[in-house]
């Protein structure tokens, strides 16, 4: 069932559907290149896509590179900006973005957020620690952040079923 920090805008979850369910059938290809199993993209208010980029940690070596902080940075550039408010952009990404991310959506300007699968089920699924996320949707809304999420869930859940099952790095520091 999706969920959201505003009522639920029909035409918004139409649009989010199609491009969700796009990179999750997309990130298979990027998961075969040595990428993690995320993927982001940033559009525009007119649905023009600005940046694409996966999760990039194990073949960049960088434990920051998570597909949402690739692709801010991403769009950053092709923006020529590190603020991206002025251009009312959205960030559509294949599983609920972990803490860091959400630090890094909040201070980038970034105005909506609509992901696939929820951390709960990431966690469960991979084993990938999504970190202490407390009431982060309220959060976003105080700060004018729309969120959409558990959209084509299910897709999403398969692609990391898959992941985990070709024996793909799960990465997470010793504790």
């Amino acid at each position: 069932m999706v969920i959201s920090n505003e009522t639920v805008n029909e035409n918004k979850l139409k649009q989010a559907t199609e491009i969700v369910t796009g990179l999750q059938n997309e990130l298979k290809d990027y998961i075969t290149k040595g990428h993690g199993p995320f993927l982001a993209a940033v559009y525009d208010e007119n649905g023009k896509l600005i940046a694409k980029t996966a999760n990039s940690v194990i073949n960049e070596t960088c434990s920051n590179n998570h597909a949402e902080m690739n692709v801010i940075k991403a769009a950053e550039k092709v923006l020529g900006t590190y603020d991206l408010s002025p251009y009312n952009l959205s960030l559509y990404v294949t599983s609920e973005p972990c803490m860091m991310c959400l630090g890094g959506i909040m201070w980038s300007g970034i105005k909506a957020v609509y992901y696939g699968v929820p951390s709960k089920r990431v966690e469960e699924i991979t084993g990938f620690d999504e970190g202490f996320k407390p009431d982060w949707f309220n959060e976003f809304k105080e700060r004018g952040i729309t969120v959409y999420g558990n959209i084509a869930q299910e897709i999403g859940e398969a692609v990391l079923y898959d992941y985990v099952e070709q024996g793909n790095t799960v990465y997470k520091p010793e504790r």
